[in-house]
């Protein structure tokens, strides 16, 4: 579903792009098109092309949907933390629990991302090396993926750390192969509510 109403719009910015002689207003103005769809008020400060990459440099302001506490807080973390933390931190920091929630709903996206198929996990294992996945997450995954999972038990006790870790990396998931069944999105739209 996500695919079908992003992607049209996509192209079509992109041939108005190619075919417009203010590139560089038209492409600001999209940019922060783009971010406001998802509430969020953006500015791009710097825009350069660079051999086959544009570079963009943006501030952003609060989301519509952030709460006002939320964002001092994320804005005080910036402030205070000179080196970010990453994905790898934040997953070593969970308890066994929640890396076993972490595991177990990024294998069902995986699982109904290809439901007729059968999982063929040597070439899933490579796909998310290559999505920078640590290897005990993979490891992780790869044993979920021998049981059924269950969005709805899985929701029931998800905590919203887990969620905010887990939402990007199903997405990633659900894109590798171009398209959004609607189970994944189902699981999508479940982790987007839970945070």
């Amino acid at each position: 579903m996500l695919t079908q109403i992003v992607r049209p719009m996509v192209r079509t910015q992109i041939r108005l792009l190619a075919g417009s002689h203010a590139t560089r207003p038209v492409l600001v103005k999209t940019i922060a098109q783009w971010l406001g769809f998802l509430g969020v008020e953006a500015k791009v400060t710097q825009l350069a092309a660079n051999a086959h990459q544009i570079q963009v440099s943006l501030t952003v302001g609060k989301p519509d949907a952030c709460d006002g506490n939320d964002w001092e807080k994320i804005l005080q973390h910036l402030r205070c933390d000179a080196s970010e933390k990453s994905d790898l931190q934040a997953i070593a920091g969970f308890t066994a629990k929640q890396q076993s929630q972490l595991q177990r709903l990024l294998a069902y996206v995986i699982q109904v991302g290809n439901p007729e198929e059968s999982l063929d996990w040597s070439a899933i294992e490579p796909q998310l090396q290559t999505m920078g996945f640590e290897a005990s997450l993979i490891a992780g995954i790869g044993a979920a993926l021998k049981v059924p999972q269950s969005l709805d038990l899985l929701m029931e006790t998800l905590e919203d750390d887990v969620a905010a870790v887990a939402l990007p990396k199903a997405v990633s998931i659900a894109l590798l192969d171009r398209k959004v069944t609607p189970s994944e999105d189902r699981a999508l739209s479940a982790l987007i509510a839970a945070l």
